[in-house]
């Protein structure tokens, strides 16, 4: 299966305990709901379920098998077939090279009888972005036609830490497809040989540079949208502040994918996802770890939902997962965006984990997430 490594969907490895972790879902009984009832009975039944939620949130894998869609369940499948391990229990050398989801989908598509070659776009080319510590790698995905088209600064996840621009290539290349826009698709400084706020400073200057070069890439630096999964999430709102900050070309909308939004790891979807697959509480400590220090996870670059500065900001778009730690803190990041004044509009998708959305070639929910960003951002490049 090693040959199988070229990455396909835009999926990062987060905290994989598949070899273990998913066989013991396969045999672990589901528990039965408790029936309607009133008076004591009513209350004894609601702390029975109580409890049964609670164990199922410490058990091996937070119930991830029982509560995923066939579907998604198909791609964990792979995973555990690919012996990958728990990234709170590896080296940042062995995180950084073990199988992702991105081979899983690869896996599920040869199971499927389907072709694993990546989605076609009209042109792809590798460039380099001066940043504030040398140069940053980025790709160019550019759509069929004439153009000049609006232009996707692209973010992609693996908490600061792992993942680069070949493991997260699925979502530019659909987004170029659904929205008929250029995707520039930026790496950044990763920890932990590159603290906070490095990533940080490569993603703003990524993104004035994008704004400053759109024509060279016959791109129209007026329709420029931030977009980022995971950590990239943040950094795609983080740019979208420090443009208010600077005083630079505001991006005309933000999409921002189960992102990191907070530091608090003891939110409601942490507690019901702390043991979950393929993101769960150990791999978020972990990569915290690796890229910040204990003073940095109150800095408003990092804990947005509780810090950061929200108002005056452009349209948003969030997406989230049922199972994935982060579900809370992007919907709190949704709430306190709304609340701030900025125009809106979240979901969340039942039945799929972490790194789902780059996955629509073997996941359904992915194909309407991406559809439900796609649509959003084309709105934003029409109106503005």
């Amino acid at each position: 299966m090693k040959n199988r490594l070229a990455a396909l969907a835009a999926v990062s490895l987060f905290a994989l305990n598949v070899t273990s972790v998913l066989a013991q879902s396969e045999t672990q009984p589901t528990q039965p709901a408790p029936e309607a009832g009133s008076g004591q009975n009513g209350a004894a039944n609601q702390e029975s379920e109580a409890a049964s939620q609670e164990q199922m949130a410490q058990s091996a894998n937070s119930g991830t098998m029982d509560r995923a869609d066939a579907d998604m369940k198909a791609v964990l499948q792979q995973l555990m077939e690919l012996g990958a391990k728990p990234i709170d229990q590896l080296s940042v050398e062995e995180a950084r090279s073990q199988p992702t989801p991105a081979d899983a989908v690869k896996g599920a598509l040869e199971e499927q009888g389907k072709s694993t070659a990546p989605q076609a776009v009209g042109n792809v080319q590798d460039i380099t972005i001066p940043g504030p510590a040398g140069e940053i790698n980025a790709r160019v995905y550019t759509p069929e036609g004439s153009g000049p088209f609006p232009v996707i600064v692209y973010f992609h996840g693996g908490g600061w830490v792992i993942a680069n621009l070949d493991v997260y290539d699925a979502t530019p290349r659909a987004m170029v497809n659904l929205t008929d826009a250029i995707v520039v698709s930026s790496h950044y400084r990763q920890g932990p040989e590159h603290k906070f706020p490095a990533a940080h400073e490569d993603a703003i200057a990524a993104y004035k540079w994008v704004v400053e070069n759109a024509g060279q890439l016959n791109g129209d630096s007026s329709h420029v949208a931030v977009m980022g999964e995971s950590a990239g999430g943040g950094l795609a709102a983080h740019a979208a502040i420090q443009a208010r900050e600077q005083q630079l070309t505001q991006p005309v909308h933000m999409a921002l994918i189960y992102p990191i939004a907070g530091t608090d790891t003891n939110t409601e979807s942490y507690q019901e996802n702390a043991n979950a697959v393929p993101l769960n509480k150990g791999a978020m400590e972990w990569f915290f770890d690796k890229y910040l220090t204990q003073g940095d996870r109150d800095d408003p670059r990092v804990n947005l939902v509780e810090e950061a500065d929200l108002s005056d900001l452009p349209p948003v778009t969030v997406v989230t997962a049922e199972i994935d730690p982060l579900r809370s803190e992007g919907q709190m990041l949704a709430d306190k965006l709304e609340a701030a004044g900025v125009e809106t509009q979240s979901r969340n998708f039942e039945g799929v984990t972490h790194e789902f959305f780059g996955m629509a070639s073997v996941v359904e929910d992915a194909e309407a997430a991406q559809q439900f960003v796609a649509d959003r951002l084309k709105q934003a490049f029409a109106t503005n």
